[in-house]
């Protein structure tokens, strides 16, 4: 098939199959979701739910006959939020695409669009990265600034019975333990080769200390890596690239499942259906298609107190 004999009835065939494509793409190296997973809402501008601590406190439920009942509510603040549009449009040259077209296997529009994808969501992975690792964003009890030989890098430092002691205060707040640490690659490497872990595997183990293994060591669920790299929008291509999720390990509850009405760390906002393929159109200045992709999305910290954030996490970064 060449592009130039579609028409316009043609393009809008496209529109709703490469919809549901960009619905279903997502990149390995992005995290985000981890600490920030998709709650989907009708509308741009919506409610969110934050959680009180009703269920924490005890309260005397005993009733004398005839004595009148307690009552409890199950509440929340009601927040208003607002999405963010996030716009990005796919330019496919006609002599791309009639080249490609001779190669079985090969669509164009498909990878285009997974390249528009992976930009937009490495800003997405970089705003929730932004505001995950921002200690203002969290209470004096929720954080720590490492320095000196309490850093991970220095030998006479601890990182499990720190992170130990960091799950008991996240405990203290929300009557849970957090069950994810996400941490920067440099941050898994030096634990990865840190003395006191690698002494404890000497005898069990001949492979390299995985991510697993730190999970299980650290009494989380899941231990996830920060991998994702970016460039400044007007960086040369011979700098090096700079990590999203930096010098950083954070500790944080967050519900298994979709149920964005349970506490959470945090969650991403999204307008349900999206990311969205627009019907694509020719510019027949250019000589291309064109493939615009919208996102609305917005991460939002919900409940800081299920988190623990550990900052200058290794000395010389």
């Amino acid at each position: 098939m060449t592009t130039r004999a579609n028409n316009t009835a043609q393009a809008r065939v496209i529109d709703p199959i490469l919809s549901t494509h960009a619905l279903g793409y997502a990149n390995a190296e992005m995290i985000a979701p981890e600490l920030f997973p998709f709650a989907n809402i009708p509308a741009r501008g919506a409610k969110i739910i934050k959680f009180g601590k009703e269920a924490f406190r005890r309260l005397n439920t005993r009733r004398a006959p005839g004595g009148n009942k307690k009552r409890i509510q199950y509440g929340y603040e009601a927040d208003s939020v607002a999405l963010h549009g996030h716009d990005l449009e796919a330019l496919v040259p006609f002599e791309h695409m009639e080249d490609a077209a001779l190669v079985p296997g090969i669509d164009l529009a498909a990878t285009s669009i997974n390249m528009v994808l992976d930009v937009i969501m490495l800003g997405k992975e970089a705003e929730a990265a932004g505001i995950a690792t921002d200690p203002n964003n969290y209470a004096a009890n929720n954080k720590m600034a490492l320095a000196g030989a309490a850093q991970w890098s220095d030998e006479a430092s601890d990182p499990l019975r720190d992170i130990l002691d960091a799950r008991e205060d996240v405990r203290k707040r929300i009557g849970r333990y957090p069950n994810k640490l996400i941490v920067g690659a440099t941050v898994f490497k030096t634990l990865q080769t840190h003395p006191k872990i690698v002494d404890r595997y000497k005898y069990v183990s001949q492979t390299s200390i995985t991510a697993d293994m730190l999970a299980n060591l650290f009494e989380v669920s899941k231990l996830v890596v920060g991998k994702a790299v970016y460039l400044p929008e007007d960086a040369g291509d011979d700098v090096d690239a700079l990590d999203v999720w930096g010098n950083v390990a954070i500790l944080a509850y967050v519900p298994e499942g979709n149920n964005y009405r349970v506490p959470s760390f945090g969650y991403t906002y999204r307008k349900t259906g999206h990311p969205l393929v627009m019907t694509p159109y020719m510019e027949n200045n250019a000589d291309s298609w064109i493939y615009p992709v919208k996102y609305e999305y917005r991460p939002i910290l919900t409940s800081a107190d299920a988190g623990f954030l550990f900052s200058n996490v290794v000395g010389a970064v």
